[in-house]
């Protein structure tokens, strides 16, 4: 998951570095290409291709964005990847398991107004819950939550595909909980929360999560697990600004036992060794199971490498390095390089978005890698490219 800046309105491009687009080239294309070698990466024996595979979705999730041309520019400023690509690539890691790709898309990318990008959203949503064989009721159960008549923020829909071996997929749906407004984004979240069995959770994440405020402490996703998963999910995502890392070991401790040792020095690998995070924002993702209808089920903390690493090549280290450091093998982090992109590490920052470390009550530990397409711009590297204070992903 990420997000380029959900405080600028979806009318404004944000400042980008060109790419150089093959001429004729379509967002579909570039996709495509980058898919089935990121399939490769993954150490997936399996075509990405044809009904029921991984890039069948793709294609019919983004719709007529996949038959735009890369010379055209970004069907609209989507804030999925800082250069408005509406697709991201992530690569999963646990330790003795089998590297999982995920990827995440905005399915009403070509809609002009928010309320537009909600209907397409949900209408490419439905297609394939038709075409997989699962159920969109708990979209449906919280709609007049996340799509009122008028839309406020940034983005209406996302949605995530857990691509496995078995060619079966998990799919996770991310909505604005700022809809309404972000004034009423905690009023919005504790209702949705409360549907879905988990009204007790909201005092201690109230208390824990969102306790310097609301220009601090901001509400950006509510997700939902949705198709075949073993333990279904009901997340909410939370914006850190100006925190430390020990502030956000403070956030982790509400997922009980032990884990949240382990934060800060995450944070402090992949962010830099002050642990002060005064540009784009450390973001908390807190889960919520059937397991414990009080508590997280889990925590994860997603570190911005792109906007604390000078350049990608810097980046790509510090994600082997914690990779190592989890006991998990960081051999695919060169071969997804190589899947997505020709260009040096050195030559630009941003290719490597995030570096997340997952954590659950009844899980091994995860750490997670996010790339960015780069279909419309490469971003320099840093020392050329300073981000501004309050940048968001």
């Amino acid at each position: 998951m990420a997000l380029s800046n959900p405080r600028h309105p979806r009318s404004a491009l944000g400042k980008t570095t060109s790419a150089e687009p093959l001429t004729g080239v379509t967002l579909g294309e570039h996709l495509r290409g980058q898919l089935r070698r990121m399939c490769g990466a993954a150490g997936f024996a399996v075509s990405c291709g044809g009904p029921g595979r991984p890039l069948f979705d793709l294609l019919g999730l983004l719709g007529p964005a996949a038959r735009r041309p890369l010379g055209a520019g970004p069907p609209s400023p989507s804030f999925v990847c800082d250069d408005h690509s509406p697709v991201e690539f992530s690569l999963a890691f646990a330790a003795g398991s089998p590297v999982a790709l995920r990827l995440l898309v905005e399915p009403g990318c070509t809609a002009t107004t928010l309320e537009e990008n909600g209907r397409l959203g949900r209408q490419a949503l439905e297609t394939l819950a038709a075409r997989r064989g699962f159920s969109t009721e708990p979209v449906r159960r919280v709609e007049d939550l996340f799509f009122p008549p008028v839309m406020h923020g940034s983005f209406a829909l996302w949605c995530a595909m857990d691509l496995r071996r078995d060619l079966s997929t998990g799919i996770k749906v991310y909505v604005n909980p700022q809809a309404h407004g972000r004034e009423r984004s905690a009023q919005v979240t504790q209702e949705a929360l409360d549907r879905f069995g988990f009204g007790r959770a909201w005092p201690a994440l109230r208390e824990r999560a969102l306790r310097r405020g609301p220009d601090k402490d901001e509400i950006l996703f509510f997700a939902l697990d949705l198709g075949e998963w073993h333990t279904p999910r009901v997340k909410v995502y939370v914006a850190h600004h100006g925190i430390t890392a020990a502030e956000v070991r403070t956030v982790s401790r509400l997922l009980p036992g032990e884990p949240a040792e382990h934060v800060g020095a995450f944070c402090r690998a992949v962010g830099g060794d002050d642990g002060h995070f005064t540009h784009r924002p450390l973001v908390s993702c807190l889960s919520y199971t059937g397991r414990n209808s009080t508590h997280p089920s889990g925590y994860t903390v997603h570190v911005p490498v792109r906007d604390y690493a000078p350049d990608d090549e810097i980046a790509r280290d510090r994600a082997t390095a914690v990779l190592r450091r989890h006991g998990m093998d960081p051999g695919a982090i060169a071969s997804a390089w190589a899947a997505m992109t020709s260009r040096h590490p050195r030559d630009g920052v941003g290719m490597i978005a995030y570096v997340s470390l997952v954590q659950s009550t009844w899980q091994p530990p995860r750490v997670n890698v996010y790339f960015s397409p780069e279909a419309y711009a490469v971003h320099p590297p840093r020392a050329a490219d300073p981000v501004p204070d309050g940048w968001v992903r």
